[in-house]
């Protein structure tokens, strides 16, 4: 299919309430726009955004994720409006898709049906029981009429119930004649994109309307809005995780990145937290544990349990409060309350409560390597950088400051002193 997708974020989201661009806002940990970009390349390989507000910075951002997007900045001071958006842009392909960039609810599926229309002018209509604040869609004989303005409505055309939902797929040629020609003769002395509607009737041309999901194209103005985005993007991700053989207790309380991909028949438990692109194989992620930017096989992880970034976990237990952060851990036990960061732990070993590695010195962080077959005993310190060698044991409460031999038993301890008889005289009982 000979398609150009333009996908129109330039405006500036004064609704969010936010210094951050509005589509930079991010739905299941990706920006929003990003989601719209996504599902159009699934579509055509060429793909415009106008930007405007805060150029600089999402022009940057969109470079930083990906490498053939093209970028048009709209003069929004000589031509604001969603038709001055279109100013001065030139398409090569024969059909052009006109997307909205709040729009990250917007699937492959639904674009298609809209893409593939052969009707020189196609537009995206929704049905909704209550279309008050809407323009309403006039259509006559299965083609588009006009499109009146709620507060032009007569009482008949109020009863209508078909809105705009503001998304086009249209001959290249049409958008290139018809764009040059819209004015900003109206009251908010804006270009409006919905003028070509105008124009293609006065040329008799077909407008064929598409009824679409309103889930699908549900905009996004407000932080309501956004909530209301990300719990519906939440239950796709879910709904697929769960089908591919996921299982879940109490899908709703459980958070998933769109970025996490899941192996086999893992096991998520209420309150669960997976963020960022992490990578989960055959494992039990027991209640409220979070889980960033990592990779865990075949091991069990919580209740309460905090897995920070850069980590990989195989075959490995890690109880309730174990912070594990950019550490690789094979075969390993840690049952409860321990820090373990910038370690790697080889198998066999197992970590006692309270264990901690002390990784950073204020100014910079230090690697702490235990090999295998290591005990380490409850509530000591590993100061790093230091080594302990595979076949270890550390005695509790020691602190570690020196690299450990192989075969060895490390203690640190001041030796116990017991004064007779102190409870008495201290209470003078």
């Amino acid at each position: 299919m000979s398609l150009s997708v333009v996908i129109l974020a330039a405006g500036k989201g004064t609704r969010m309430k936010s210094q951050k661009p509005k589509v930079l806002h991010t739905i299941s940990g990706k920006p929003m726009l990003f989601h719209i970009i996504d599902e159009a390349s699934k579509l055509s390989d060429d793909i415009t955004v106008v930007l405007s507000h805060q150029f600089d910075h999402v022009k940057g951002e969109i470079e930083k994720s990906y490498k053939n997007i093209k970028i048009h900045k709209q003069d929004t001071q000589n031509f604001p409006g969603t038709g001055g958006a279109l100013k001065g842009l030139k398409l090569s392909s024969k059909r052009a898709l006109i997307l909205n960039g709040d729009m990250p609810l917007i699937t492959q599926e639904s674009l298609e049906q809209l893409a593939n229309s052969t009707a020189p002018i196609a537009m995206t209509i929704l049905n909704l029981e209550d279309p008050n604040g809407y323009g309403r869609v006039i259509i006559k004989d299965g083609s588009v009429e006009e499109i009146v303005e709620q507060k032009d409505c007569t009482q008949e055309q109020l009863a209508i119930q078909s809105v705009n939902a503001g998304v086009y797929a249209l001959d290249t040629e049409l958008l290139n004649r018809f764009i040059p020609q819209i004015d900003n003769n109206n009251a908010q002395k804006e270009y409006y994109l919905t003028d070509i509607i105008k124009m293609a009737k006065e040329s008799n041309l077909t407008i064929e309307p598409i009824v679409v999901n309103a889930k699908d194209y549900m905009g996004v103005n407000s932080k309501v809005d956004l909530a209301n985005a990300e719990a519906i993007m939440q239950e796709r991700i879910k709904n697929r995780l769960m089908l591919e053989g996921v299982i879940m207790r109490n899908p709703q309380s459980i958070y998933i990145d769109c970025r996490a991909s899941f192996i086999g028949e893992t096991v998520l438990e209420n309150g669960v937290t997976i963020e960022g692109p992490c990578e989960i194989e055959n494992s039990h992620i027991k209640a409220y544990s979070v889980i960033e930017e990592s990779k865990i096989s075949n091991s069990s992880i919580g209740p309460m349990a905090h897995i920070r970034p850069k980590s990989t976990i195989r075959d490995s237990h890690i109880g309730n409060f174990v912070e594990v952060k950019k550490s690789t851990l094979n075969d390993v036990k840690a049952g409860h309350l321990s820090y373990l960061g910038d370690s790697t732990i080889e198998s066999g070993t197992n970590i006692g409560a309270g264990v901690i590695t002390c990784n950073y010195d204020g100014k910079a962080k230090y690697q702490t390597k235990i090999g295998k077959n290591v005990f380490i005993g409850s509530d000591s310190q590993l100061v790093a950088p230091v080594t302990i060698e595979d076949n270890t044991m550390i005695a509790a409460g020691t602190t570690v400051t020196e690299n450990v031999p192989s075969g060895a038993l490390a203690i640190s301890r001041v030796k116990q002193k017991i004064v007779n008889s102190f409870f008495h005289k201290f209470f003078k009982k």
